[in-house]
């Protein structure tokens, strides 16, 4: 374990998040207050007016430190901000003779970066140098966020000019809760008394719909948890039509629902979402491996993967996407191959390669604790197997994004064919339309169009009773957010 001995709580996320990057298999304990004695395995931090100070110790000893003398242009907030930043990761990449792929980058969008630059009119030849000079990010890297930005402009292009919005609907439910998942999610069978509850609930939001729109027209739909398959199809009936009444299916350029669990598919099922107008769904293996499966809490074989992606076609879907996990607890790089390869078989249209981040909220992060590492893959040879998956089937990157803890320090890439990419993917992580978003556990997202760059958002409980006591609430902060 490494204890981050911290000043104060307002420098947490800079220090925690490149100690995660640069020691992913070291438990982390950050701790706040002046004063603290570095002993044991230590990383302290210190900020005044004046300087910046970062020390690494192997009990009372220290190993390593540097220094930074503030300068009057860095006063800026912002500014300061990006200095800072530097600063701590130039300290850790010196202590452990090692950098990461994205360098400094800690965002979760840096292919936002990239398309501000763009919007900039800089030269799309220099934005590779610039990302490596400011930031430290890999030439390969630098590259991708370039593609992937200018991939998303033009995929963009026929939304700039129209007043449109995104509607995101959350089922918090699935049939088992996965090892890795921190998302709100709930397992079905236990909340089967609750279930016309919440939909009632959901149905009273949706009924508001009109209310947050404020002059705009939803062009995305996603319907995303959980696993909103994890519904009966009676339910899963029920919620559609709530959907059908409150949005103009026909008007839409997108219409998701997550269907990711193939335990929670079949036939019938996928045939009230295609015959509701759903044109895009995702079949989720994460792996092909059934020992893995079973590990992580999945509850399907790989043959109910084959069984649900084929009956999928039978019910007419065009538009099929894969998620997959690189790192899971036990996975050789030749077992992530081996999976690819089952990808190529299935010929999806879509496909996001996942490299394992290890979230505090997901029970992986107790299975760590207990065992050790995750699996100590060489995370690159992992990702490149995705990528060949992809150029394979004639697909192309088209949306990235990266989390904390993420095997490699690498990131989240989605591939897709021409013409089936997924809008609502790009919209959220290029935040160039507000997302209002319904259900328990949902963030809905505000984007100004003054040219402010002024984004604001609130929240849902997570809690299903909660959000089902107080759902009059829940729609009241809707209002408040969206009104003129």
């Amino acid at each position: 374990m490494i204890r981050l001995l911290i000043e104060k709580e307002i420098y947490e996320y800079d220090l925690y998040a490149y100690a995660s990057s640069f020691f992913p298999e070291k438990e982390l304990k950050p701790v706040i207050g002046e004063d603290i004695a570095a002993v044991n395995d230590s990383i302290v931090y210190r900020e005044d007016d004046a300087s910046i100070f970062l020390g690494f110790y192997g009990g009372e000893e220290l190993l390593s430190d540097a220094s930074f003398e503030k300068k009057k242009e860095e006063e800026d907030a912002e500014e300061l901000k990006f200095v800072r930043r530097l600063f701590i990761y130039e300290c850790f990449a010196d202590y452990t003779k090692k950098k990461l792929p994205w360098g400094a980058l800690t965002g979760v969008r840096p292919a936002k970066l990239v398309t501000k630059l763009l919007d900039e009119d800089t030269a799309p030849e220099l934005i590779p140098g610039i990302l490596n000079e400011k930031y430290c990010v890999s030439q390969e890297k630098s590259e991708l966020a370039l593609s992937i930005a200018r991939t998303e402009k033009e995929i963009l292009m026929p939304f700039k000019d129209r007043n449109v919005c995104s509607i995101y609907i959350g089922i918090p439910f699935c049939p088992s809760t996965c090892l890795y998942c921190s998302f709100t999610s709930y397992p079905v069978k236990a909340f089967e008394n609750r279930l016309d509850a919440y939909l009632e609930a959901l149905a009273k939001e949706l009924k508001a719909l009109p209310e947050f729109l404020n002059g705009s027209t939803p062009c995305t739909v996603y319907v995303g948890g959980g696993t909103p398959t994890a519904l009966d199809v009676g339910r899963l009936s029920i919620l559609l039509d709530n959907i059908r009444d409150a949005v103009d299916i026909n008007g839409l350029s997108e219409f998701t629902v997550e269907a990711g669990r193939p335990d929670s598919l079949d036939l019938k099922k996928l045939s009230v979402l295609k015959e509701a107008g759903v044109g895009r769904i995702s079949v989720n293996p994460q792996t092909f491996k059934e020992e893995t499966l079973k590990l992580i809490g999945r509850r399907h074989s790989a043959a109910d993967v084959e069984r649900a992606f084929y009956e999928a076609r039978e019910a007419g879907f065009d538009n099929i996407n894969m998620d997959m996990i690189l790192g899971l607890p036990g996975e050789s790089v030749y077992d992530i191959q081996k999976s690819f390869e089952e990808v190529k078989r299935y010929a999806p249209d879509s496909l996001t390669a996942h490299a394992l981040s290890i979230k505090r909220a997901s029970r992986m992060k107790k299975w760590v604790a207990e065992h050790g590492a995750v699996s100590g893959i060489d995370a690159y040879a992992a990702m490149e197997a995705a990528y060949e998956a992809a150029e394979f089937l004639s697909m192309k990157p088209y949306y990235i994004y990266r989390q904390k803890t993420q095997a490699g320090a690498l990131e989240n890439t989605g591939f897709a064919k021409e013409g089936k990419y997924g809008f609502y993917n790009i919209f959220t992580m290029e935040e160039s339309q507000s997302i209002i978003a319904l259900g328990a556990g949902t963030v809905s997202k505000r984007v100004y169009k003054d040219g402010s760059g002024r984004i604001e958002r609130c929240d849902t409980h997570k809690d299903v009773d909660l959000y089902i006591r107080d759902i009059d609430a829940m729609i009241d902060r809707k209002r408040l957010l969206f009104e003129e």
